[in-house]
């Protein structure tokens, strides 16, 4: 997964806020190189078409504001930090009232500002509005019913058997907040992936601060400012900025950083938690492959496909198929069958379609080309291959058989282009896949019950969906609670996005990374635990005090504690009227 982009930082920088503190002429903090790069931002933004002049005024009222806040550097977030730590020291957290209290209010927060947060999604990345409500409005808010849901048996100490060593005792789990934790959170969903995190953490009692992506700024600003309103504020802060207000919190001391984003900057956030032996957890991506077998029904995979790739962002997601592995016979027939459901999706013009999401910024847009572009690759393209730029627009575009060693094969993709690698025997494509570092997901395609086996077998990856794409989560829906503007069968985006989503509903699998697609896992029961410290805990009482465990010890003590350490009844008894079974 991409997210925090070290090249094209300056041209998307949003207004730099602190949200959640006390005092904002003290807590509110910017940059002191905004300005001239608000200047650089404008001249950009005032080139490109597809930017409205309004946004252009909004930036310069801005730009006089900020003259006047201080930067965030790292003593003004180690004083927040500080601020912090006193509230989460008091025990201002940790009850099962306060947690529901922020629950609910952030449900509240959804159902109030929906609007608002659709609109924030659609200007950073022109997000259909049944894709916006499906994949980001519904999940979240499905994260909060779940937690309130469930809080009081997450809380709850988890009793375990002890030894015949201890007896007579009892022992438990306990669940404790970790402290002061900090969510990083990216760009390509960037409500669901900034809250569902924070619903972890607060269901688990923790402090947290969030910093969402500055690469998609309307849903930071409208998060800043809606978190602001709804949540105490003393205890659950959001930081807005770039790479120096990223850079001065990772400075600081933390009881847990979570991440979302790309393996390049995933090293540069473990490294930093690395100074204060911070524990992590790392959400990051791959390259995830797809097998699809030709025994198939061709219609519904082509169509599964469609919608994990295109349709959920357009392939602006970490666990998107990043390309496709079939037979060379069987290739021809779903290249066509991909290309007959495409128009049936987004229309005979794909570019004029409403249900597609455009990519995030120019930089990424150029990115995505320079893939295409490249001399052994641009010579693939069997369908597809159009784009506009000044609308940050690419057509789902799909490749076979490019080099192994191109671009677009070495690095993830994270945008609507589809490769298709071609193998004798579907057995063929296990070596294809292991040749690389393990992937966030993985999906096969195929009715061949030996061959789900040898998969999951062979295959290592965060997780795994067969027959099926983007599946995982902890997420259920509710059918009353869908607006009345959605039509489940209405719309191609609608009936097959809607049918996906529908499936995450298995709140008991974890979802996270292995090896370079990242570390931790979290969603449902696993966010609390991911943001909790389970804590062994072993009641004993002052009667059964054997003195086999002091000194001076003697043989006879030593063979009672064997058969106790041993739980050999017949030796405890035969050590107790000083006997041996010699």
């Amino acid at each position: 997964m991409l997210s925090i982009d070290l090249v094209s930082l300056h041209f998307r920088a949003p207004r730099l806020n602190i949200s959640g503190c006390a005092s904002k002429s003290k807590n509110t903090f910017f940059c002191k190189s905004r300005v001239s790069l608000r200047t650089h931002q404008t001249r950009f933004l005032s080139s490109h078409s597809w930017w409205c002049s309004a946004t252009l005024s909004v930036m310069a009222e801005e730009e006089e504001e900020e003259k006047e806040r201080f930067e965030l550097d790292g003593e003004r977030a180690g004083a927040m930090v500080k601020e912090m730590r006193e509230c989460f020291n008091r025990g201002n957290t940790k009850s099962y009232e306060w947690r529901v209290t922020q629950l609910k209010s952030i449900s509240k927060m959804i159902d109030e500002k929906e609007n608002d947060i659709i609109q924030a999604l659609h200007n950073d990345l022109s997000k259909p509005q049944q894709e916006a409500f499906i994949s980001e409005i519904s999940m979240t808010k499905s994260s909060c019913k779940l937690a309130l849901k469930e809080l009081k048996h997450w809380m709850m100490p988890e009793k375990v058997k002890t030894s015949m060593a201890t007896y007579p005792s009892s022992a438990e789990i306990v669940s404790e907040p970790l402290g002061v934790v900090l969510v990083i959170s990216t760009w390509n969903y960037p409500f669901l992936l900034s809250l569902d995190p924070v619903i972890g953490a607060i269901a688990a009692g923790n402090a947290v601060v969030l910093k969402p992506s500055e690469i998609a700024p309307a849903t930071s600003s409208v998060l800043a400012k809606l978190l602001e309103e709804y949540v105490d504020n003393t205890a659950i802060r959001v930081v807005e900025g770039a790479v120096a207000e990223t850079s001065a919190l990772l400075e600081q001391k933390w009881d847990k950083i979570f991440y979302t984003g790309s393996g390049r900057v995933g090293r540069i956030v473990m490294s930093a938690a690395a100074k204060h032996l911070t524990p992590v957890s790392l959400e990051l991506g791959g390259k995830c492959p797809a097998v699809v077998d030709s025994d198939v029904n061709i219609e519904v995979a082509v169509r599964r496909i469609i919608a994990g790739k295109w349709a959920c962002n357009c392939g602006q997601a970490c666990i998107a198929p990043d390309y496709l592995i079939t037979t060379k016979g069987f290739a021809p027939k779903l290249i066509e069958s991909l290309r007959s459901e495409l128009k049936v999706f987004f229309g005979e013009d794909t570019m004029e379609s409403k249900d597609l999401s455009r990519i995030v910024n120019l930089h990424h847009f150029k990115r995505l080309s320079r893939l295409m572009d490249e001399d052994k690759v641009s010579d693939k393209i069997v369908l597809g291959g159009h784009r506009i730029e000044n609308q940050l627009k690419i057509a789902p575009t799909i490749f076979l058989d490019v080099p192994e060693d191109s671009l677009i094969m070495e690095e993830e993709i994270f945008g609507p282009l589809l490769p298709i690698v071609t193998v004798e025997n579907l057995e063929d494509s296990f070596a294809v896949i292991n040749s690389r570092p393990k992937p966030l997901a993985a999906y096969l395609f195929t009715n061949n019950e030996g061959l789900k086996k040898d998969f999951v077998k062979n295959i290592s990856s965060g997780g795994m969906v067969v027959n099926d794409t983007i599946l995982q989560g902890n997420h259920w829906f509710n059918v009353k609670t869908w607006p009345d503007n959605i039509e489940v069968m209405g719309s191609s985006l609608g009936a097959i996005t809607l049918c996906i989503m529908l499936k995450v509903t298995v709140s008991t699998l974890p979802f996270g990374g292995v090896g370079e697609s990242g570390m931790g896992s979290y969603h449902g029961k696993f966010s609390f635990d991911a943001f909790s410290h389970k804590k062994a805990v072993l009641y004993r009482s002052f009667e059964g005090d054997s003195s086999t465990r002091y000194p001076p010890y003697t043989p006879q003590k030593l063979r009672l504690l064997k058969a106790l350490i041993g739980g050999d009844i017949v030796g405890i008894i035969l050590a107790l009227i000083g006997r041996s079974k010699d």
